[in-house]
């Protein structure tokens, strides 16, 4: 545990705690020599290996220490002891740009101030081979001249991640701001998932709130590949065209960077050269020879933080991102949270052919017929028999990645009363070797 007033190898003072997640904290710090003012990130690396996340964790290093740019949060380096991974990064005093839009939407001209600066900064990454592949606001910050600042690279790719087919595979990302190819699971360009992204993040700018909701993941996700939005009155008719060609659903069509950047709305109070006076590309972290990082502490522990960095390859380390989805905008209404209602749904990290079992022996109990469509629909039926009577339940499975899936419950048939008995006192409990968490409940 790091406590305020702790100095870390002798090289920077520990601070206030800025924020945290499921395997990292983020302090305030200080470096001794210098004075300057950073912020250090704190990986446990015994809970990182247990979920699989060494490999994201080296590819965040590596994807920080390829981009030097000043609205890209810069990695000085990264340090590490037998139990943690510690990165130094640039501390943005800001905070968050979430946090701003959480007070209602921005002013048009700020709002575009903003959108220059991310475009900039998701274009110089694309030029060295980063694909972003999660930005969101809550991953933009703000330094205190105002300058935005992209950070949270565990989730991007290398453009060696792609396959021979030149497309990127593993599906991740906050589901609100997720690209509809990204979903398909068929395959996409890292480039013109994060433009879809950034268009995203200009909506939510100016309105205040997402283009794409709804109460229910599945259908938020149908509005998504249909760029299903509507814009507020208030947008002006350019940034309705602009957004138009930003959050087209087809990537082939969609608009490029370079046309972004030519755009007569985009290019209002736009400074080239101040954005470009400080885009040379160097190492930000000092790398040895063989290409791994140089880090402090004991060598043999550091192994996770140390090994050169391959390729990525595409297991569910969107997992977690997307089990907890966003933090803000109130996006827990994105799923069911009233248990009075029809339909539940439940996350686990189990293949699909786990699941499909555990729920027929659940059926087999409760003496429910098992009937199997195609889609990885089940329905469980009970025949007009008894003082119950008949009963249908409809249980739709939907894969996000081969070991993660989203499982859907809703009554189709009978008694409301008997199906949230039924679910409470026999289902859920039956379910809890498979389930991860049931969507709009905290988990313990």
């Amino acid at each position: 545990m790091v406590k305020e007033g702790n100095v870390l190898m002798k090289r920077y003072d520990f601070g206030r705690l800025l924020g945290q997640g499921n395997f990292a904290k983020v302090y305030y710090g200080r470096n001794l020599k210098s004075g300057q003012s950073v912020a250090i990130k704190v990986i446990d690396k015994e809970k990182v290996s247990k979920v699989g996340l060494i490999e994201q964790t080296k590819r965040e290093i590596s994807g920080m220490g390829m981009v030097k740019h000043p609205n890209v949060v810069q990695l000085y380096e990264v340090m590490a002891t037998k139990t943690k991974i510690y990165f130094i990064m640039e501390y943005a005093k800001g905070g968050e740009l979430f946090h701003k839009v959480a007070k209602g939407r921005l002013k048009e001209d700020l709002a575009r101030k903003y959108f220059q600066q991310l475009i900039c900064a998701v274009n110089f990454c694309h030029s060295r081979g980063v694909y972003h592949r999660d930005l969101k606001p809550e991953n933009l910050l703000i330094d205190e001249n105002g300058v935005l600042k992209v950070s949270d690279f565990g989730l991007s790719a290398l453009s060696e991640s792609k396959r021979q087919d030149g497309l990127l595979h593993t599906t991740c990302g906050t589901p609100a701001y997720v690209a509809p190819e990204v979903i398909s699971r068929k395959g996409y360009d890292g480039v013109k998932a994060d433009i879809w992204s950034c268009g995203v993040i200009l909506f939510v700018l100016l309105a205040g709130h997402l283009p794409f909701q709804d109460s229910n993941l599945m259908e938020m996700y149908r509005k998504i590949s249909k760029g299903d939005y509507k814009c507020p009155n208030w947008f002006p008719p350019e940034v309705r065209r602009l957004l138009s060609r930003i959050l087209d659903p087809d990537p082939c069509s969609r608009v490029s960077i370079a046309k972004i950047m030519e755009n007569p709305w985009f290019k209002k109070g736009f400074n080239t050269k101040s954005v470009s006076a400080d885009v040379e590309r160097k190492e930000t972290v000092p790398l040895n020879s063989n290409g791994s990082l140089t880090t402090h502490g004991d060598s043999g522990a550091a192994a996770a933080a140390e090994a050169k960095v391959e390729p990525p390859k595409p297991v569910n380390l969107n997992a977690f991102d997307i089990i907890s989805l966003s933090t803000g905008f109130d996006l827990s209404g994105l799923f069911v949270e009233n248990d009075q209602k029809e339909e539940v749904q439940f996350t686990s990290a189990k293949p699909a052919a786990d699941i499909i079992s555990r729920l027929e022996e659940i059926a087999m109990h409760l003496n429910l017929k098992v009937l199997k469509k195609d889609g990885g629909l089940l329905k469980f039926e009970r025949s007009n028999e008894g003082v119950r009577g008949a009963f249908s339940l409809d249980v739709e499975i939907f894969e996000i990645t081969p070991s993660f899936h989203v499982v859907e419950l809703k009554k189709s048939k009978g008694d409301t009363l008997e199906y949230q008995k039924t679910l409470k006192w026999d289902i859920r409990p039956a379910l809890k070797e498979i389930v991860w968490a049931w969507q709009g409940e905290q988990q313990q």
